[in-house]
């Protein structure tokens, strides 16, 4: 958006104040926010349009209306205001009780519905004021190598578009850190009014129709690995994006789904859901947290991420 000419003569205040017009749809109320006269956010925003080359803001009978540059960059300019603003609070001494920072984690929602519950309520009363952003992370459709499927969320990391990664993994780059949260490993789950709910026997699950959770549709899993290695198959009548959307669709069908034992065991009873041993070995997981090495320097991300690692194990006494 800038090149490095320009920004050796730009005022960032100019993208505060873009951000408040913004917000406001109003010049006098932006001046309100930012503690300045109309006449100085006027002469502000004037700058701002020669600088980027468009009148960004339109007036209205009721105020201004952003145009459809304004719109197109106002995500960039908050990507970065946020950027700066983490910046600065990293330079002050991290108190977690009086902090306001906002962490992103980013997790396959299997993970972050187990991880959540216990952060939240660790958070309630040692940081009250912190506020948590969850990204639904999934692995690359049909690549079996970890470090390749979870490739896009590693860029992630590295860009800053999420703080901490919690994945199925830690085949990572050794730029990163990883932390070992705890160990998943996957149960038959279905309704427990399902047919086959007292006696789940290996013929009758392969007969049964199934549910896989995933984000593309793609129907074919490590369920199906298993299977094929005992010359058995079944029929996938149905792929959904998530796994509480899982949970939802086999409360009301006869359906029958692998699903994360921690997360069944935590959130199946309020949909009415039972979990079944499997008579087929399927994967273990370790459930790894990731995140830069360089980014845990901050202490308040290295505190967020010390707190995951205690939700982590606090998540059996929720179950």
């Amino acid at each position: 958006m800038l090149n490095e000419t320009d920004l050796s003569r730009t005022d960032l205040n100019l993208l505060v104040l873009f951000e408040a017009v913004l917000d406001t749809r109003h010049v006098g109320r932006a001046a309100e926010r930012l503690n300045l006269s109309p006449s100085a956010v006027s002469h502000g925003l004037g700058r701002l349009r020669r600088m980027l080359d468009d009148p960004l803001f339109l007036k209205t009978p009721k105020g201004v209306e952003p145009t459809d540059r304004a719109n197109a960059l106002a995500p960039q300019i908050a990507d970065i205001l946020a950027r700066v603003r983490g910046v600065v609070a990293t330079a002050k001494p991290f108190d977690p009780a009086n902090s306001t920072r906002r962490f992103v984690i980013g997790a396959p929602d299997g993970i972050s519905a187990v991880i959540l519950p216990p952060l939240l309520a660790r958070l309630q009363s040692a940081a009250p004021n912190i506020d948590i952003a969850v990204r639904q992370l999934l692995p690359k459709q049909g690549e079996h190598e970890p470090g390749l499927a979870w490739r896009d969320a590693l860029g992630e990391l590295e860009s800053r578009a999420m703080d901490v990664a919690i994945m199925p993994t830690d085949d990572v780059p050794i730029r990163f850190t990883t932390r070992a949260l705890y160990e998943e490993d996957f149960v038959f789950a279905l309704r427990a009014k399902h047919p086959l709910a007292r006696k789940l026997t290996l013929e009758g699950y392969c007969a049964a129709q199934h549910l896989v959770v995933s984000d593309t549709g793609d129907a074919y899993g490590f369920v199906d690995n298993a299977l094929v290695k005992r010359k058995l198959a079944r029929r996938v009548a149905l792929t959904v994006p998530n796994f509480m959307f899982a949970l939802a669709t086999l409360a009301d069908t006869d359906l029958i789904s692998a699903l994360p034992r921690s997360f069944v065991a935590m959130h199946g009873a309020r949909f009415g859901i039972i979990a079944v041993e499997p008579e087929i070995k399927l994967p273990h997981f370790k459930l790894t947290l990731v995140a830069p090495t360089v980014a845990l320097k901050d202490a308040g991300l290295a505190w967020f991420s010390a707190e995951l690692e205690r939700a982590a194990k606090a998540r059996r006494s929720r179950r």
